[in-house]
């Protein structure tokens, strides 16, 4: 804003873990659908683990394996292809993934929603299941790899899909006013179009945990902080300026693009996170508006593992089933092209690193 202070809220963990979060900040969360979470992990950790990763990646030759990509999904994106690494199962990212301090941020995010009603529980907040995304490593100076404005969760399934249909029924009914972009009651049943990187998962929050210093200018994460985003999105192509055919960004099997022939009053909003260090954390919800600055204009590599939040419900645990086996096998996880990478990488994780909650997380344990 004018006065230089982020949109985005913050937090610190401590306060998390101490039970002890402001009502204002909570209002604040739910109001941007984003939050910066700070002092996750210890610094040391989170650097220990960008170190690890370097090394993973070097150590088994990724660049020189990397084949022609079959990821598809941000295909109709104005930026070319982000520094994203078809990197699923290291160490860093299972320890990170199974983290306690993890847990505990992600149920504290998980009952910011609104999880059972009338005595149907539509997931549990406090069991989570572990959906296995990448890692970014952007190097300085790159000029190449931003991801312009887009929403996950699907483009034209959000006008198609029954499911959304009943989520979105107020904005529909034009009682944009009255809806609840923190109700469970229909979300997870969502069915997205089948595509490489469209994710099958339901999440409440999507997520990365910072291994590096980055901020403003650091080739980083830049967001829309309004959940109400959504409702001029679905309603953008019933204006009279938009021709029937059209749905304003949106295509089969790929990210909801936000681009400035349909969504100019929106990009206005569009702000950098603010600076974050190793182990902090950021997160917002699957309805904002997000991307990536085309330049990286810092000095060191700006590097994340992407971790969000995917609690317990029927649908996430098929997830898991399908997962399970690409964990085994070291083959990418199953919402992402079949790249394959780590099928003979040195040090993967195998059964043994994961502990008693990571087990129950990815599913060989039950709850």
């Amino acid at each position: 804003n004018s006065l230089g202070k982020s949109t985005i809220p913050e937090l610190d963990f401590h306060r998390i873990e101490n039970g002890n979060v402001d009502e204002g900040v909570i209002k604040q969360i739910k109001k941007s659908g984003s939050v910066v979470i700070r002092n996750v992990f210890p610094r040391e950790r989170a650097e220990a683990w960008f170190q690890s990763l370097e090394d993973y990646v070097q150590e088994n030759d990724y660049f020189s394996k990397q084949k022609e990509g079959l990821d598809r999904y941000f295909s109709d994106l104005k930026s070319d292809r982000p520094q994203i690494y078809g990197i699923y199962w290291s160490k860093a990212q299972i320890e990170a993934r199974q983290d306690e301090a993890m847990a505990k941020t992600r149920s504290f995010l998980n009952r910011l929603w609104d999880f059972e009603s009338n005595g149907k529980k539509y997931f549990h907040p406090d069991r989570e299941c572990t959906y296995a995304d990448r890692i970014r490593m952007r190097e300085p100076g790159d000029q190449s790899l931003g991801l312009s404005p887009h929403m996950d969760a699907g483009s034209v399934e959000r006008w198609l899909d029954p499911a959304y249909e009943r989520t979105y029924s107020r904005i529909f009914e034009t009682e944009w006013e009255k809806y609840n972009p923190y109700s469970g009651a229909f979300r997870y049943e969502a069915e997205g179009i089948d595509s490489p990187a469209v994710c099958r998962a339901f999440r409440t929050w999507q997520g990365w945990t910072a291994l590096s210093s980055q901020g403003p200018g650091d080739g980083t994460l830049q967001l829309i902080p309004c959940i109400d985003t959504i409702a001029y999105i679905l309603m953008r192509p019933m204006l009279e300026d938009v021709p029937e055919e059209v749905l304003c960004g949106a295509e089969p099997g790929r990210a909801q693009a936000v681009t400035a022939e349909w969504h100019s009053l929106l990009l206005r909003g569009l702000v950098s996170i603010p600076r974050v260090e190793p182990g902090d954390t950021v997160w917002w919800h699957s309805d904002v508006v997000h991307g990536v600055e085309d330049i990286h204009q810092g000095n060191q590599m700006s590097s994340v593992i992407y971790i969000g939040a995917a609690p317990l419900c029927e649908r996430n645990q098929t997830f898991l089933e399908r997962q399970k086996p690409c964990f085994l096998e070291g083959r990418s996880s199953p919402d992402f092209a079949e790249e394959d990478y780590e099928r003979d990488f040195q040090g993967r994780a195998v059964m043994e690193d994961l502990t008693p909650l990571g087990r129950k997380q990815m599913g060989f344990d039950s709850w």
